[in-house]
């Protein structure tokens, strides 16, 4: 069989595999379905239920919800492990590793035995009201799907032939509504089939590549060195800058939600421990399809190589199957990453009185999926492009204050917070537009970020000392 750079793939696809596809979707959504009306027959209507499943999400729930909402932008790692190699698996998957057990080991604790909803009222709650509203401008842009939305007009345009941004508005728009319909429990019930779905896609993927072409000596005999080089040949500094990045995880409001929403911390942690197992799977198979894909179609489209590698790959049906997965994987995280931000909007920018609207929150959700598809056509469809911005804020900025304030509780007040991150993110945002050269074009804007951020939090935490000891 001769493989083909570059496909219309609907032309691909026969009556089975259109069959199996939309099969998932009813299935998707019969499974919202199902967790809204045995919502209502357990008289579970209340805010707390809507926003967090009344606090009631047991492990194997638990692990597939997180599992399934952290592979949204399975068109980045694929098309890093395309052009990279193994480098995607040291940047996309191991830094990620040893963040998941350091949030397991020493954050589950603080963050399950607090009474918060959201992540900038946990931030609130340890430093001070003015933090809590800087949090919140900083969680809801990490959060707003733009990188997905992006994945799923990707998705749509290749499956259906139509224009990228009708394929994200219709994606967007499917999310939204059986979002607004259940609330986190729709979240969470409809992550437990596309669970399922996402992980068989990609293994059945791999399975077939190592059936038709051999293992991994086909790839060391059909690719160049640098594919199995960590660094992918780009310099250390780079390499650091992906493991700062990985420790965003640490301030990331998914991870967090799924705490407040497990039934206890012990849940919690076993529950990133099972999931961290999986991802590592995960990994494995997107990392060696990306490679098989180079190996076998090197001249394709790095963007859209795994996607056209599966389908000619697999046979008819499961096709249809492996779209789904993909599908499962992109739809899991949109519609998480998007109900947080809409969990933002609604509960932490607003008086009081109006934080337990859930009108208010179905409307927050339709908001923020408007948003989510006016900035990916803002950042052109570029899904690094959005990792490298809003994780180089999210890390440069919340990080270390966040950090600190749970290693030294009451150390650093609600003033110093705000002023580390606000200094961190005008630094960072100067350095990103500002031209540079020599030994300063290659550091990177996020470090500018972590070393403002520290110089702020020293200085104030010293000069507050130093202040209180001067008026006793």
């Amino acid at each position: 069989m001769v493989f083909q750079p570059s496909i219309v793939l609907y032309e691909h696809l026969d009556f089975l595999d259109y069959f199996i596809f939309f099969l998932v979707l009813v299935l998707t959504f019969t499974a919202v379905i199902y967790g809204v009306v045995a919502s209502k027959k357990s008289g579970k209507n209340s805010f707390i239920d809507y926003m967090l499943m009344g606090r009631t999400l047991t492990l194997p729930m638990f692990a597939a919800t997180l599992v399934a909402t952290w592979y949204g932008g399975i068109f980045g790692v694929t098309e890093m492990s395309f052009k990279y190699g193994v480098y995607n698996f040291v940047t996309q998957g191991f830094f990620w590793y040893l963040t998941y057990i350091i949030f397991a080991l020493f954050i589950v604790d603080k963050v399950r035995n607090s009474n918060a909803i959201t992540l900038p009222e946990l931030i609130g709650q340890n430093f001070g009201p003015s933090s809590q509203k800087i949090a919140a401008v900083f969680n809801f842009f990490n959060v707003v799907p733009i990188v997905y939305v992006i994945s799923i007009g990707i998705l749509c345009k290749a499956i259906f032939g139509c224009s990228l941004l009708m394929g994200t508005v219709l994606g967007t728009s499917f999310v939204c509504f059986y979002s607004m319909l259940g609330g986190f429990r729709a979240v969470v019930f409809s992550d437990l089939v596309q669970f399922f779905v996402m992980c068989s896609s990609v293994l059945l993927v791999l399975v077939c590549s190592v059936y038709g072409f051999g293992g991994i000596g086909f790839l060391q005999e059909s690719l160049p060195e640098r594919f199995f080089d960590p660094t992918g040949g780009h310099p250390m500094s780079t390499l650091l800058v992906w493991g700062l990045i990985a420790l965003s995880t640490l301030v990331d409001p998914t991870f967090y939600q799924r705490c407040f929403a497990a039934k206890d911390a012990r849940t919690a942690k076993k529950g990133i421990f099972v999931a961290t197992g999986i991802w590592f799977v995960f990994d494995i198979c997107t990392t060696l399809g990306g490679m098989y894909a180079a190996a076998i179609i090197p001249e394709a489209k790095p963007s859209e190589a795994y996607l056209n590698y599966a389908i000619q790959i697999l046979p008819s049906g499961l096709k249809g199957l492996f779209l789904a997965g993909i599908l499962a994987t992109v739809l899991s995280t949109i519609d998480s990453y998007n109900f947080i931000a809409a969990n933002t909007l609604s509960y932490d920018f607003v008086p009081k009185k109006y934080k337990h609207s859930l009108w208010l929150q179905k409307i927050s959700i339709l908001f923020t999926g408007c948003i989510a598809v006016a900035m990916a056509v803002s950042f052109e469809g570029s899904i690094k492009s959005v990792w490298k911005t809003l994780g180089s804020y999210s890390a440069g900025c919340l990080l270390l204050p966040v950090l600190i304030g749970y290693i030294y509780p009451g150390r650093i007040s609600d003033r110093v917070f705000s002023g580390a991150v606000i200094a961190a993110a005008a630094g960072i945002t100067y350095w990103r537009f500002a031209s540079h050269s020599g030994f300063w074009a290659e550091v990177d804007d996020l470090y500018v970020g972590v070393i403002i951020a520290s110089i702020v939090l020293v200085f104030g935490v010293s000069s507050e000392k130093f202040f209180k000891r001067s008026s006793c």
